[in-house]
């Protein structure tokens, strides 16, 4: 169990620094991540989960690791004068 949850942390950083390199080529990386973040959780929400007798709980946790996700990624800093 310990490696499936280390496997899962490592693939969050790499969807993570993923989503941060395109945003940081946008325009507006802020509006791109908040647009992003609300497409995700759309997915999340419309997605069906099968395989479990709990597929609401499995949906919560997916979600809140969606919020979590974006919460790591802050906005850039202002440029230097």
């Amino acid at each position: 169990m310990e490696e499936l949850n280390g496997r899962m942390i490592a693939c969050q950083i790499l969807i993570t620094g993923l989503i941060a390199r395109v945003a940081n080529d946008q325009a507006d990386p802020l509006r791109f991540l908040s647009e992003f973040r609300d497409e995700i959780r759309a997915v999340v929400s419309g997605i069906r989960i099968g395989g479990t007798m709990d597929s609401e709980r499995v949906r919560v946790t997916a979600q809140q690791t969606v919020d979590e996700l974006f919460a790591l990624m802050k906005p850039p800093s202002a440029p230097a004068d």
